[in-house]
């Protein structure tokens, strides 16, 4: 390639992780360039230094990119690899011939569509914030929701001293002690579905993620994945 390039940016190159999560590894000191422990902001000779990441040689491969979905169960946690030994994202995915990486993530107890990809480029595009796609779930939560329950969920809660953006909710199904959403939101911090219900009082029971932008889940097996289609990956790089 003959190139420089910033560490974190060449770690999502050769599907290691996203650039915020390639940051958090260079910050614990997991990643060496030619042997020497490396900084945030360091930059990389392609094809010349020799870059590890907890031990382990990795390269970059222009070739092949990998884009796939997941219809991820409940009881995973979305990760390549544990060292307590639960059951990984990564068990489901591991006859694709490369390395690929989640974009995002659901946490444990969620579940429902998840993208994998060895394209960091394609994954920063679908992160940040500044894109703004949309995210639909459908959630499950008791007791049953009030209006002002609803009101506060879609003008957006506080989630530890911030507002989140507004949301799109949808009562889908009204039964006694539960009701189903549909939460439409932009934003992706951290259980911010469950925290937005549990700040407005709510309890959720079951998570699934439908959709992000134009990708639907559809009905993709569970535990089971697919390769996106040529028209999906062009709509999502909008």
């Amino acid at each position: 390639m003959g190139k420089d390039v910033v560490l974190q940016k060449y770690l999502s190159m050769c599907g290691v992780a996203s650039r915020r999560k390639s940051q958090k590894l260079i910050s614990e000191g997991k990643v060496k360039i030619n042997g020497h422990v490396a900084e945030l902001g360091s930059r990389v000779a392609v094809g010349k230094d020799i870059v590890t990441v907890s031990g382990k040689k990795i390269s970059y491969d222009s070739s092949e990119k990998y884009y796939i979905m997941l219809n991820k169960p409940r009881g995973y946690i979305t990760t390549m690899s544990d060292e307590r030994g639960r059951k990984c994202t990564a068990d489901l995915v591991r006859d694709i011939p490369v390395r690929v990486f989640p974009v995002g993530r659901l946490d444990k107890d969620s579940e429902g569509l998840l993208i994998f990809t060895n394209d960091g480029d394609f994954a920063n595009r679908l992160i940040h914030p500044s894109h703004d796609i949309w995210k639909t779930y459908r959630v499950t939560v008791k007791p049953s929701i009030t209006e002002k329950q609803l009101t506060n969920l879609c003008i957006g809660p506080e989630i530890d001293g911030k507002p989140t953006a507004p949301a799109n909710v949808d009562v889908i199904l009204e039964e006694e002690g539960r009701t189903v959403l549909e939460i439409s939101i932009k934003e992706g911090r951290n259980r911010q579905i469950r925290k937005m219900c549990e700040m407005v009082g709510l309890e959720v029971a079951r998570l699934k993620r439908k959709s992000i932008g134009s990708l639907k889940l559809g009905m993709l097996g569970v535990g089971k994945w697919r390769n996106l289609t040529p028209e999906e990956i062009k709509s999502l790089n909008k």
